[in-house]
């Protein structure tokens, strides 16, 4: 889990959250609303909207991101995590203590976990269903 987690507000462009996203590296960043998570905003969004072809400087974060996104805990296993990305089609999954976004839980961070849990795992076709 990465706990330097990018934030957005809503009312951010979607060039300004594009912008911080690309600086940051990363795949999504998590939308805060008086400290509180509404939603995510991540690449696939981003996609989205450039083929709705709005305007980035005008078109706002709250239009595109995806609302009320599920969420983990601290608690959550790493193969729980990666079960409900699965069964959901998620990259990112945030993870959050009382209202408090504390990380945020990617496909990158599943992968690396299950090739630390399971060896071998690397091997393509090795226990593939």
């Amino acid at each position: 889990m990465a706990r330097d987690v990018v934030t957005v507000a809503p009312e951010d462009t979607l060039g300004e959250a594009a912008q911080r996203m690309s600086e940051q590296n990363i795949g999504s960043a998590v939308v805060l609303e008086h400290g509180r998570l509404i939603g995510i905003f991540t690449e696939r969004d981003v996609l989205n909207a450039v083929g709705g072809r709005p305007h980035p400087s005008e078109a706002r974060v709250r239009e595109w991101m995806t609302r009320d996104p599920i969420t983990a805990d601290e608690g959550t296993s790493a193969g729980e995590a990666a079960r409900v990305m699965l069964e959901h089609g998620f990259r990112h999954l945030p993870v959050v203590e009382g209202e408090r976004t504390v990380g945020i839980v990617s496909l990158r961070d599943v992968m690396r976990w299950s090739m630390l849990v399971a060896p071998g795992a690397e091997q393509v076709g090795s226990d593939f269903p």
